[in-house]
């Protein structure tokens, strides 16, 4: 594997520890907001950031033609609205550190689509990495059915959640793409934030705008950081850095969000927590590592 440069380092230690502490903060905004209320509003505020970085870096910000505008579409309704939409419902009913291990199962369920599907070899390492994933899941299954106010439902929403994200990214890797990625991941954002406000007006009651502090702090911590700051930062390391360097940031980001979450929402893992966390990153291990 290349060396990393300082810079390089730097961007990944940064870019795993925003996405780990996301979790945590995100249940910080949902004391007070509805959970799609939340999404779309920090969702559009970060599509906005974007798109004023981006554009102030040269890129083409506006699709042409229908192709253009179809790709914005189809992948962004299971890479943004599938994947955002339905993991802000299963943060809402799950522990933080837990919803994050089970959002980050999405690299297996990506390799076992793409043999159910698209005819890739079911090999011996993906067998492993399935087993793996489903003795995480069990685990964190028994342990909310074992809790007399459990939410089993919300093991079902991030799984539904990380199938959407390995679906997308499957599409996303086949896909003839003429637009910049840049571009696509501002619009599909747009576009899903949209979506998630006219289903938040539906479903959800009216949401107040007024909070204390630390909700608003977390406000624009999911604006800036999460939908602003990792997402140039992924961009530039996404061009950079091989597939198995990646992969390993992956497979801390669960990580940091179970061990940051008693610091945050106070939320301590039990050790169906940390096997499942030990299961979900040799599953990931096993798919993405190549060997040597």
């Amino acid at each position: 594997m290349p060396t990393l440069t300082r810079r390089q380092l730097v961007g990944l230690l940064l870019l795993t520890l925003m996405w780990g502490l996301n979790w945590p903060i995100m249940k910080v905004s949902l004391r007070e907001l509805t959970p799609l209320h939340f999404r779309a509003a920090t969702m559009m505020g970060g599509a906005l950031l974007l798109a004023l970085y981006f554009r102030a870096k040269g890129v083409r910000m506006l699709p042409q033609g229908a192709r253009e505008w179809r790709d914005v579409v189809v992948l962004g309704a299971p890479n943004i609205l599938g994947w955002h939409g339905l993991s802000i419902i299963g943060v809402a009913h799950l522990p933080a550190g837990r919803a994050a291990i089970l959002g980050f199962t999405m690299p297996v369920w990506t390799v076992l689509l793409s043999v159910l599907f698209y005819r890739e070899r079911f090999t011996a390492r993906l067998a492993v990495a399935v087993t793996a994933v489903l003795a995480g899941i069990t685990l964190l299954l028994w342990s909310e059915l074992a809790q007399l106010a459990g939410s089993p439902a919300g093991i079902l929403w991030m799984q539904a959640a990380a199938l959407c994200w390995a679906l997308g990214t499957i599409w996303m890797r086949r896909a003839p793409l003429t637009l910049p990625a840049e571009t696509l991941v501002v619009w599909m954002m747009v576009g899903s934030a949209v979506a998630i406000q006219a289903l938040a007006l539906l479903l959800e009651p009216a949401q107040r705008w007024q909070f204390s502090a630390p909700v608003w702090a977390s406000l624009v911590w999911s604006v800036v950081i999460n939908y602003g700051a990792a997402q140039v930062i992924w961009f530039a390391l996404a061009r950079a850095l091989p597939a198995s360097t990646s992969a390993m940031s992956i497979m801390a980001v669960p990580m940091v969000g179970v061990l940051s979450a008693p610091l945050i929402v106070g939320e301590w893992p039990n050790w169906q927590d940390l096997a499942a966390m030990a299961c979900v990153v040799v599953a990931i291990g096993t798919v993405l590592l190549r060997r040597g």
